[in-house]
């Protein structure tokens, strides 16, 4: 099995804190795929009950391969729905249309996840701690601050972990039968690269530039003019010496966007900047430095930031990484691996170990024969939680061990780099770009067959 395959944000991430976080109106990891388990159509239920015949007791609203869903069970996750959709300013659907999808949502994941126990997929408790903490990082809280301000809107520490670790459950259910149904060929990729050509050609390209702005004031005298000149050169130097931008813009800049934005301008089309900052910055690489330039406003000094344009990128962040992946297996569960490259963590931190000599010896990867190297490459080459350990390590670091379908590894990044990529990485980009289409349609299919083969009894409505 190799390492360097994408794995699409919709199989990846789909649920992790769709009944968990993001409920309860915390930020979600980007791609996360809320909704997805609902991709089967709804089947009949009975009619709602007449207004004033709430029943105050829980009761089975629906039997789902013999095991029951709960009136309580679809008011929960109805009543989390509901808070995030006005947290968004999203109106919500009647009440009983919203009872009605949630239990349809709630019997196709029942489904699912009776098929992982079938299959004896687990999520050990590692997995599971790593998972949390993540949902930390990403709404930038500690464990213990997530863990009280669920409590704080009704989820309870055991609650939150339990239905964290079915999301995980989920995922790996997901990415076990929907993944070996897609196929991209190279008819797809160009189909693709053609449909991207065709866009492109109706879309201006995108830059963000920083700027410093020092203002000449009408009909300054000329010595007044050459003084404040001499500061935006002065501006340009420091910039070009490698000082912080932001810094520069608010020592310099007299722009509005210089306390607020660091000097950003904001990501825009060209034809919406001025078109002397457009001609002046044409062909410069990122990075680059430019100016002073005069306009009747003044003296400009800009940075070329990002410059995006329509179709594939012209430039991408690649990352040059090495691990070590201990696969898991009856004998080795994921917290034993975890620990096992913890230790090897600790000696290579302490320097009485070698990462490259530890991954020929130990890792489970096709690359250990190389140290571990898995050379450069560019974003979505590899598997979500992979990447996302990765991009948080400044090179040389190392990580602590994660946990991924592949097993666990030790990740350290060598280096980072900004690089034009090679043709051949512009086809492998469109390829994933196909491939994650093809997953989200595959799995759709996937859901709806696997809805109609359950044994679903549906009881009284939900209410």
């Amino acid at each position: 099995m190799k390492l360097r395959v994408v794995a699409p944000s919709a199989l990846a991430l789909a649920g992790l804190l769709a009944l968990a976080a993001q409920a309860q109106g915390l930020r979600p990891p980007q791609g996360t795929g809320l909704g997805r388990a609902a991709a089967a159509p709804a089947a009949p239920l009975p009619s709602a009950p007449a207004p004033g015949t709430l029943r105050s007791a829980d009761y089975i609203v629906a039997v789902v391969n013999s095991e029951p869903v709960t009136n309580n069970e679809v008011r929960i996750r109805a009543a989390r729905i509901g808070q995030q959709l006005g947290q968004q300013g999203t109106p919500l659907p009647p009440q009983d249309v919203l009872l009605r999808e949630v239990l349809e949502r709630l019997i196709v994941e029942r489904i699912q996840l009776q098929q992982a126990r079938e299959a004896g997929i687990r999520v050990d408790d590692y997995a599971l701690g790593q998972a949390e903490q993540g949902i930390a990082r990403q709404n930038n809280m500690t464990l213990e601050t997530l863990y009280a301000r669920l409590e704080r809107d009704g989820l309870s520490r055991e609650r939150f972990r339990e239905e964290v670790r079915n999301q995980l459950l989920l995922q790996r259910v997901r990415e076990r039968e929907v993944e070996a149904r897609v196929r991209v060929s190279d008819l797809d990729i160009d189909q693709y690269l053609r449909e991207l050509q065709e866009a492109a050609q109706n879309r201006p390209a995108e830059i963000n530039l920083g700027h410093v702005l020092v203002i000449v004031p009408e009909n300054a005298p000329p010595a007044r003019v050459a003084e404040l000149e001499a500061r935006a050169k002065r501006a340009a130097e420091k910039a070009r010496a490698g000082d912080d931008f932001a810094a520069v813009a608010r020592e310099f800049s007299e722009g509005a966007e210089a306390r607020n934005a660091g000097g950003q301008l904001g990501l825009r089309p060209t034809d919406r900047y001025p078109e002397l900052f457009v001609d002046a910055t044409r062909g410069q690489p990122l990075g680059s430095i430019v100016g002073p330039i005069r306009s009747p406003a003044g003296f400009h000094v800009l940075k070329v930031i990002e410059r995006v344009t329509p179709g594939l990128p012209s430039t991408v962040v690649q990352q040059q990484a090495r691990h070590i992946l201990l696969r898991t297996t009856p004998q080795l569960s994921e917290a034993a691996a975890a620990a096992r490259l913890a230790d090897f963590r600790r000696r290579v931190t302490s320097g009485t170990a070698d990462f490259a000599a530890l991954a020929r010896e130990y890792s489970q990867d096709g690359s250990a024969k190389q140290g571990g190297d898995l050379g450069w490459a560019g974003p979505g080459r590899y598997v979500p939680e992979f990447e996302q350990a990765l991009n948080a390590l400044k090179p040389g670091e190392i990580s602590e061990p994660v946990v991924s379908r592949f097993g666990v590894h030790l990740i350290q990044l060598v280096d980072r780099r900004e690089a034009a990529p090679t043709q051949r990485e512009l086809r492998d980009m469109a390829r994933d770009t196909v491939r994650e289409k093809k997953l989200d349609e595959a799995f759709a299919t996937w859901v709806q067959e696997q809805r109609a083969r359950a044994y679903v009894e549906y009881r009284e409505p939900p209410q």
